[in-house]
This record gives structure tokens, sequence and C-alpha cells, in this order.
């Protein structure tokens, strides 16, 4: 039966057992370090709360209960399941006598007495609600048994690795936990030991690879070229910052690790980022990331990048790189477009978590993949999020009424802009050291047609006019850093707008798409704005096209450029033809640049 026991038990909290100490059936708790665990599980939002236990005839207990119910109604339960548990026991060594095995207890299933006693060994009255009497410290006792009782203990509920580990490249884990935080927890990295040479016995046994223990104890392993062709292992033990840690899990990569590709287009760039900025200043990216929806289409590998490598094309790939590179920009704020949610969820947000950035995400209408903005968490909060749909926000927000009767005019371009599925992601930030300055955070991705520009016009109008109503009238006066893929080269209308502040009835991109889609207005807005990485060359480089589409916007009247990260060389960018490549995560380039409050 202990054996039973033991393996349960081990089964139940991942960890070694000790025995079970003796003791009266009503004695109060005296060797609390010779106990085993009352696993209880009580959040205030959930009507029941759990507790988990393993009797001494070996079985698992896992026993739900209304937080408002009294006490005794649970030890009354406990004590039945205990008494089922000894008759079942009993019944097995009466049967075990019967054909010559060891004698056993046979004695009569008796209920145990069930006592419940608080951290200072007084008993727990019988009328207390389950939600107050099961506290952490608190011990149960099962007539011999006792068990101290660990109430919302650290625990993970999940541990994964990337699928594609390459050498030089940080691998970030995704942790989640309850009860505890990625930064608390305990990390432990393995590598695969090498198989024996020819003619050599070999290390692993039946039950897989042996394992050796790396000199890594961060959450983010970075692999060296030594490591190539190996397999990975993490130990992560999960805790809470009060020095409370719960039962460990590990999990194995399901591949080698595999050799980098070389030199990157970003090594260059983050030679200027190497540190983060001061409290006075404020670095910014902005980056279309390019969504693996539309990479790994037939059309993307055929006709859009027939010059880059399969395998490049492929997200996990791609990650690799798109890691590096952000976490090298030891940037403040991060903007970027074409984010499948998958990639947000599963791979940007542990990883940039893991290097201090917190992010939150917009998807667009009808589509996988959409906006997400990140901002380093020991230099701001989020305060607040007003993100909209173009569409939906011309239709129904009163703040665009004006535009929208003008717009009604032209029924072919209304239909076109409410047929698309962009959106605007607004994030209003607060500085963690200084709590009355705010900066509101924009970040967009406009239609991409190239004939689209009076519809690129009509959806900055609308997200120039919802901005001014944050940054004016919610939070009056405070900076605006106006990220994103704006489709929109420096000649065109709307950079026009954005840099003027102002758009003539007359402009040519009111024709954008013929005559029969002419839309002719005057628009404006209330914003001094300014391209802070100026007019690259370009921010796009595809076999067919090349020009300047990204831009960060920022409020000159309370914001400076302090620097502007140099983009990667021609040479570097044309290395393999065009972009996305083997060296370069998407066809687009990300803007860096350090910015401060004037």
């Amino acid at each position: 039966m202990w054996r039973r026991l033991r393996s349960a038990l081990r089964r139940l909290r991942g960890s070694s057992v000790a025995s079970l100490p003796g003791g009266g059936s009503c004695r109060p708790p005296t060797a609390r370090g010779a106990m085993e665990r009352a696993v209880v599980r009580c959040v205030p939002s959930e009507p029941k709360l759990s507790v988990r236990f393993v009797l001494p005839d070996g079985s698992a207990k896992h026993m739900q209960r209304d937080q408002a119910e009294p006490l005794g109604r649970a030890l009354a339960r406990i004590a039945t399941n205990a008494a089922k548990g000894h008759a079942k026991a009993a019944k097995k060594s009466k049967k075990a006598r019967a054909e010559g095995g060891p004698a056993g207890d046979a004695a009569a299933a008796v209920a145990p007495a069930v006592r419940l006693f608080s951290r200072d060994g007084e008993v727990v009255g019988e009328e207390v609600p389950n939600a107050a009497a099961w506290q952490d410290g608190a011990v149960l006792q099962i007539g011999e048994a006792q068990y101290r009782v660990e109430r919302n203990p650290p625990a993970l509920t999940e541990l994964q690795l990337p699928r594609s580990l390459l050498a030089g490249f940080p691998v970030c884990p995704k942790v989640s936990a309850e009860f505890a935080a990625p930064q608390h927890c305990l990390f432990r990295w393995y590598r695969q030991q090498r198989p024996a040479a020819s003619g050599e016995e070999a290390a692993a046994g039946d039950d897989g690879p042996a394992w050796v223990e790396t000199a890594a104890s961060e959450r983010v392993f970075t692999p060296c070229n030594a490591l190539v062709g190996l397999r990975l292992k993490l130990r992560c033990t999960p805790g809470d910052g009060a020095q409370r840690y719960g039962p460990p899990r590990e999990v194995e990569s399901s591949g080698p690790v595999e050799a980098g590709p070389g030199a990157c287009t970003f090594d260059s760039r983050h030679l200027y980022t190497r540190k983060v900025c001061g409290q006075g200043s404020v670095r910014a990216v902005s980056y279309n990331i390019l969504a693996d929806t539309y990479a790994q289409t037939e059309f993307s590998r055929t006709v859009l990048y027939p010059y880059c490598a399969p395998y490049a094309l492929e997200v996990d790939y791609r990650q690799n790189l798109l890691k590096k590179e952000l976490a090298g920009y030891s940037a403040d704020l991060i903007c970027l477009q074409e984010v499948d949610k998958s990639v947000f969820v599963d791979s940007l947000t542990p990883a940039l978590d893991a290097f201090g950035l917190e992010g939150v995400f917009k998807i667009k209408e009808k589509q996988h993949e959409g906006l997400a903005t990140f901002y380093r968490r020991d230099k701001f909060s989020l305060l607040s999020q007003h993100d909209i749909a173009f569409s939906e926000a011309l239709l129904s927000d009163p703040l665009h009424k004006e535009l929208c009767d003008k717009l009604a005019k032209y029924p072919l371009v209304q239909e076109k802009v409410l047929q698309r599925s962009s959106v605007l992601q607004v994030s209003v930030l607060q500085s963690t050291t200084d709590l009355s300055r705010k900066i509101c955070v924009a970040n967009t991705h406009l239609y991409w047609h190239p004939k689209g520009g009076n519809i690129r016009l009509i959806q900055i109008a609308v997200a120039l006019s919802h901005i001014k109503h944050v940054a004016c009238d919610l939070y009056p006066s405070i900076p605006v850093v106006f990220c994103g893929d704006f489709n929109s080269t420096p000649s065109s209308g709307t950079y026009s707008f954005i840099n003027s502040g102002a758009i003539a009835e007359d402009h040519e991109d009111w024709v954008s798409n013929g005559e029969e889609e002419r839309c002719n207005m005057t628009l404006s807005h209330p914003f001094k704005l300014l391209s802070a990485c100026g007019e690259p060359a370009y921010t796009n480089y595809v076999g067919g096209f090349h020009g300047c589409l990204d831009y960060i916007f920022i409020d000159k009247n309370a914001l400076e450029v302090e620097q502007v990260i140099p983009l990667p060389s021609h040479e570097e960018v044309t290395t393999h033809q065009a972009l996305p490549s083997v060296s370069h995560p998407s066809d687009h380039i990300a803007l860096v640049c350090d910015l401060k409050w004037k």
C-alpha cells in the first residue's frame, strides 16, 4: 500500500514524498515538517474551491466544494471517502488471505475523525465557511494522517519551447502560471548528451536521451554553435516572489538546435541599441513583421518572394530572427503591424515579456492578423485603450458624422471604405517615475492597394480625428506618437495631410482610382506632426517594388528626436536579392529612433 501511496503522491505533486506521521485522530498537529500536502485552490471570483490530497490507502482525491459551504460538510465528505478507501483496502486484504496471500487489516470500515486545525493549533469550527477555513499553513487531520494545507501555491499551467531552435538566437519559453509570475520562477537548462562514438557504450537509457545541465539559469537561453544537433530541456519551478515555490515541470524541445544564418541585417543596428534609454528618453520601434497568413501562400512563394528560400518564409524560422531583432533594440515602445494572433500569444508575448515588455493586441475585422503595441513595464503602465475599426467608427461614432455625411455623396468610395478591415490601436501610457507624464501611442496599418490613395485619406482622417479625441479631449495636451505602415510614400496625399495638417479638395489622390471613384473634400487636423525617421529611400524592399511606406510620426510641440538608428545598408538589404530573406524576417524594415520630451 505504501508503494502505491508514494507513487500516487509523486503523480499529484511532482516531487519526492516524506513518510506520513502518526498521531491520534483528534490530536493537534505537532510535526509540521513531516506532513504531506493538501493543496487548496480558492479564487474569489469562482464559486467553488478545490482540495487535493492523497488518502493513506493511496487514492488521490480532488474535491470541489462551495466556498460558502460550512466546513463541517466538507470534512464529513472527506471522512466518508476515507471510510470507503479503508473498506476497499480491507476487502482486498480479506481476498488475499483467502488466496493464501499475506494477512492484512480486515477491520470493519469506520469513518475516521477528520479535523482542520489553524496555524495556531486551534480546531477550526465546523460552521466556518470553506473559503475562510482553508487557510495556508492550516493542518488537515484524517485519522492518524496529517496534511499541511497549501492555499493557492505557485503552479505552472503551461510550459512550451519554440518548435525551431537556432544557434545564436534566444530561446524564449512560453510560461503560464497560476499564483506565480515568470520573473519569479526558477529555470534550469539542459542539453542532450552527444551520442556515444562508435564502439562506445551509449549513455542514454531506455527512457530516452541523457541530459547534461548547462550553466544557464535564466529564463532566456541562447544556444551556442557547439549545441547544433542537440535537443534542449528546460526545468521550471514556479515561484511567487514570496519564497513560495510549487512543483517543477520539465519540457523537451521537439527538435535539435540548428545552425543559424550567420550575419543578419539587424546586427549592425544593435550596436546603437545595446542599452535601454535613460528615464528622460523613449526608444520607439515601428515594424510591419509580415504576417504568416500572407507569407505562407503559393502566391507569396512563387510570385511575391520567389527569391526567398522556402524554409526562410516559415513562421518558426522567421520568429527566431524577429525575436532576436526586437530584443536587441532595447526599445521602450514597439508598434507592430501584420501580427498573427497566434504569433502574438505564443511567440512575441512570452519572448518580449522576458525582456521587460508587455503588449496589447488589436485584431483586424474578419482577419487572422492585426496590430500589437508593446511597452517597457518599468517605464510605463497602461492607463487606457481606445482601439477602433475604421469602418465601424465612421458609421457609429458621432465624432465622424461630418466626414460620414461628406462621404455619403460618393457611394462607390463609401462602399469601398466600409468594406475595409483596417483598424487603429490607441494606447495611453503613463510614466512609472513621473505620474504627470503621459503619452498617446497610436498604431495602424492602412489600406494596401496602390490605387487606394482616396481610401487611405478617409482612413487617416478617421484616425487623426479619433486620436484628437483621446489626446485633446480625454487627456488634454498629452503628446502623440503615431506609428504604422501607412502604405503611402512621401509624395502621397496621405503623407502630405499628416505632415501639413490639411488636404485640398483638388488633390490628385482624390481621383487615385479613376474618375468613377472621384471623391473631393477638404480635410484638416490640429496636430503638428513630424516624421521622426525622416523619409528613407525605402522601408519596404521586394522584388518588384521598393519605397518608403512606414513612419513614426511625433508631436513636435512636445517631443524631439534624439537619435535615429541607421537602416541596414543597401548591400545588406540586397545580399539575397530582396526581402524577406534568410537573414531578414520581413519584407519591411524596422524604424527605430530615440525620442525625448522637450
